[in-house]
């Protein structure tokens, strides 16, 4: 994974090692955007965890207790990591009942501690999630009671223990949620605001499109800053978790101290720049946005931000990557003249972007057309619920057809 230096020193298994698990291993079930789930999956190896095999919007492994540790730490494109509990096929509520009953919680939550349950997919068993997690919660406080004489308290807002419970057929799963807030909440952007790009996706769009920091980078149609963030983690191998708190260490038997060794070993790992990044928007606030998340971030110094309109863009250095997510009209750029706008960045990047990549994020495939470059790849992925395509372009100088003659010769 690009920016996980340091990973080795702290158990990961060595190559040849992939696939043997240890006895302490543990499964585990890591969330993602779909279309993110091989990027997610080359991460956790590099990591060090076992058996690791992408799913659909998630990606199965097995590690132990610092491995879940570092993956919060470390993993840039996902959105959660699971420790499933119990598995099993439920036809209504009595079996889901059931389900959540085997589990030993009195293992897993302690007196005075609190807790959540959470839902995720669907179930035709159940026409209500909020049914389902109710079913939950019951089951774990009926048997607390039993044990302990006492119930423990529920808190949605802020839980000592997150329950996951993901509805499927054929099968349902319980599961311990080790984040708690998605690991796309890294810390230095504000919640919410015009149409934002979630963090783990920006970062899996760096990864797919290569970018390791070692290439200058410069995204033309910044917003509120998060790819060009994002970049400079990756640029500088920052731990994208450094700056916040995950759930499971408030668990019961949470390793404190090997918590704090791998902060410590994340804070080493961090390095200098080694190729410019740029950020630029026609908008001043979204530029002071940009610098704003940037300081909060740590990479102000990195990133130049600047405030230029796309049509007067110049000086892309030979061999950079260009990333952006220009607008799909759905959201933001509702109301302007988008075909013309995409015909500009085409025109731009034809004329400034030589012997460079540029990697575009789109939500609408008919303003794609606009752009009048044909895309080297197409990736299907997921901004929220819009399906989307990543379309990454080699731009060259001169003609394909003399480029082949050149290369031939």
């Amino acid at each position: 994974m690009t920016g996980v230096a340091g990973a080795g020193e702290s158990g990961g298994a060595a190559a040849g090692e992939r696939g043997v698990v240890a006895a302490s291993a543990l499964p585990v079930v890591v969330t993602c955007s779909r279309g993110l789930e091989e990027v997610v999956a080359r991460e956790l190896d590099t990591l060090g965890f076992a058996r690791v095999e992408a799913g659909r919007g998630m990606v199965r492994a097995r590690g132990d207790a610092t491995d879940v540790l570092r993956a919060n730490l470390w993993l840039r494109a996902a959105t959660r990591v699971l420790l499933p509990v119990a598995e099993g096929a439920v036809d209504g509520r009595e079996a889901l009942y059931r389900l959540a009953r085997g589990v030993a919680w009195e293992d897993r939550i302690g007196r005075g501690q609190s807790l959540a349950v959470a839902v995720a997919g669907g179930s035709r068993a159940f026409a209500s999630s909020a049914f389902a997690a109710l079913t939950v919660k019951d089951a774990i406080v009926d048997q607390l009671r039993e044990r302990w004489g006492s119930r423990p308290d529920v808190d949605r807002a802020d839980p000592d223990l997150r329950v996951h419970l993901h509805l499927a057929e054929p099968l349902t799963t319980l599961s311990l949620d080790s984040t708690g807030e998605p690991l796309a909440h890294r810390g230095y952007r504000p919640r919410g605001g015009p149409a934002p790009l979630a963090e783990s996706l920006a970062a899996g769009i760096l990864l797919l499109a290569g970018y390791d920091g070692s290439q200058p980078f410069l995204d033309p149609m910044c917003g509120t800053g998060t790819v060009a963030i994002e970049a400079a983690l990756i640029a500088t191998s920052r731990a994208p978790g450094l700056g916040r708190r995950f759930s499971c260490e408030r668990w019961l038997g949470h390793d404190a101290g090997r918590m704090a060794e791998l902060r410590g070993a994340a804070r080493a790992a961090v390095t200098a720049v080694r190729a410019p990044l740029r950020a630029r928007d026609i908008d001043p606030r979204a530029v002071a946005a940009t610098a704003r998340n940037a300081r909060a971030a740590g990479v102000s110094e990195i990133v130049a931000v600047e405030v230029g309109d796309l049509r007067t863009l110049a000086g892309i250095a030979a061999g950079s990557v260009v990333v952006t997510n220009p607008p799909y009209g759905r959201r933001i750029g509702v109301g302007e003249d988008l075909g013309a706008l995409y015909g500009e960045l085409g025109d731009v990047l034809k004329r400034e972007a030589v012997d460079s990549s540029a990697w575009l994020l789109v939500g609408d495939l008919e303003l794609a057309k606009r752009i009048g470059l044909r895309p080297r790849r197409r990736i299907v992925l997921f901004n929220g619920p819009i399906e989307c395509r990543l379309l990454g372009f080699e731009l060259f100088t001169g003609s394909a057809a003399s480029r082949r003659t050149a290369a031939t010769s």
